[in-house]
């Protein structure tokens, strides 16, 4: 074979793959925005709206593992795997908030790597929701929140595997980070609890002294008029 020719058959498969690469670039970027206004509306309440950003999402994600069928060396790269982790933390919390029973790797269609490092991620939006209910006054809500943390914290833990396979290390040393932090918020809420508790009974046992008073002072006037 010609060098022409061994260059115009390079030339072929590389120009596919590149058509390929900007295809999945587009795609994996939409699958970020749509993650992203999922869990946004998912903080507001917003429930609905998340389902349809996470529906076309989903259909997004099942397209890219389609289209790139084949090309192995584009489908585990960083910007498909960003994408995948994104729409894995999304749906995560989602299920979470409705139904919490969670799908699988299988069931959203990404590689279970890209599972492993939304889980991991997933925890940080689990922190956004407890400190959300924290802030309304929740605190049985939050501290549900941070118990489930802590299992999945937990299960994140038994992971170990080296870094050229999965990069699970950066991301247990954040979920510890956070399930640190949040654990020193509930305790503070909860010892504040508390200490407003004492005080409203404090308040409320003089309130109720005050008035007993009031009632006796009234009844002696009375009868001391009638005297």
């Amino acid at each position: 074979m010609r060098i022409e020719e061994v260059i115009s058959i390079a030339k072929s498969v590389l120009d596919e793959k590149d058509r390929l690469r900007e295809e999945a670039l587009q795609i994996t970027r939409d699958i970020v925005r749509l993650s992203g206004d999922a869990i946004k509306a998912i903080h507001r309440g917003e429930l609905d709206l998340a389902k349809e950003r996470l529906d076309k999402a989903y259909e997004l994600v099942k397209n890219l593992r389609e289209i790139l069928k084949g090309h192995e060396d584009l489908y585990y790269t960083g910007y498909v795997q960003t994408a995948n982790q994104e729409f894995v933390e999304a749906m995560l919390l989602y299920r979470y908030l409705t139904d919490k029973d969670f799908p699988s790797f299988e069931e959203l269609k990404v590689p279970p790597q890209d599972y492993i490092l939304g889980l991991g991620d997933f925890i940080g939006e689990l922190r956004r929701h407890f400190l959300i209910n924290l802030m309304k006054g929740n605190l049985k809500v939050a501290e549900e929140t941070y118990n489930f943390m802590e299992r999945v914290y937990e299960e994140l833990m038994t992971l170990e595997y080296p870094k050229g396979l999965v990069n699970i290390r950066q991301k247990q040393d954040q979920a510890r980070y956070i399930l640190e932090r949040t654990l020193e918020d509930l305790t503070r809420a909860k010892v504040n609890r508390r200490l407003e508790e004492k005080i409203e009974g404090v308040l409320n046992a003089k309130k109720d002294s005050r008035s007993s008073e009031k009632v006796k002072f009234k009844d002696n006037g009375e009868k001391n008029w009638e005297s």
